[in-house]
């Protein structure tokens, strides 16, 4: 699975708006008689290697490669499991792996969206836009923060693993942000255990 090369083909649809969806938590766990695609089977038969009829981390890891020809990080192939492991098993199956599959799709054509060099990576002005496109408007030294952040070598760029992490962050908090504004002023007061309780669980 490489964007470089094209390999999680065809590309699915995304919406560009915060609440469009392509970013949104899987649902419920499918019946056992449910059909999965041809290819995303294929794909599941790839990335489980030791044929255990489940995928961790470390096998998505292997799978799959940024624009860079980089592995995807820890962070991102945890993160992306911890949002479609129904069971909390550390593990997806096939019906968890296509939702998934579908998933990384969608973000890679947003990222695509952007990446319109085809580098491979997103620069300070591309995330903004990105970030536009999705409903916000942030500072230009937030931005710098968030690419800081996202890219420890300071490369001052965006790898699509990079890209998805850093999204699901802003989508989280501000989940959690939107349900303590009840006055929908864009500002709340919040106490010292809340304040942690939102930073520990929406952190990746």
């Amino acid at each position: 699975m490489s964007y470089g090369s094209g390999g999680y083909n065809p590309y699915q649809p995304a919406g560009a708006g915060y609440n469009d969806g392509y970013s949104a938590p899987p649902g419920a766990y499918p019946p056992q008689n449910a059909q999965v695609s041809p290819e995303a089977q294929r794909w599941f038969n790839m990335v489980d290697r030791d044929r255990s009829g489940k995928i961790n981390a470390e096998e998505l890891q292997r799978a799959l490669v940024n624009g860079r020809g980089e592995h995807f990080s820890d962070t991102s192939c945890k993160l992306m499991i911890s949002m479609f492991d129904n069971d909390a098993s550390g593990t997806i199956d096939v019906y968890e792996f296509e939702k998934l599959y579908n998933y990384i799709n969608q973000w890679l054509q947003v990222f695509k969206t952007y990446d319109q060099d085809g580098s491979g990576h997103i620069d300070e002005s591309e995330l903004s836009q990105a970030f536009i496109q999705m409903g916000f408007r942030f500072s230009p030294e937030f931005i710098q923060f968030l690419v800081k952040k996202s890219d420890p070598q300071n490369r001052k760029e965006v790898s699509v693993d990079q890209f998805i992490v850093v999204c699901v962050q802003i989508q989280r908090f501000t989940e959690a942000f939107r349900q303590r504004d009840t006055q929908q002023n864009g500002v709340i007061t919040i106490g010292f255990e809340d304040f942690l309780t939102v930073a520990l669980g929406c952190s990746v």
